[in-house]
């Protein structure tokens, strides 16, 4: 089994009050509640999600 990248996804800020799309964005990457992470595969898509609500969730941290 290859090695596949990851990065680590962590929550920054509430979706309260946000546009509906940025609070889907937020569940799309599995994030639900204030300063929890998760490891995702480094993808294009995954990549471009995060860049679309950088006030609400940052990368962390790129593994492999």
């Amino acid at each position: 089994m290859a090695n596949k990248k990851t990065i680590v996804v962590k929550q920054i800020g509430s979706p309260i009050r946000r546009p509906a799309i940025q609070r889907e964005t937020l569940k799309g990457l599995g994030l639900n509640k204030m300063h929890r992470t998760r490891e995702l595969e480094d993808t294009p898509a995954i990549r471009g999600m995060v860049a679309k609500i950088p006030h609400l969730a940052v990368i962390v941290e790129e593994r492999g």
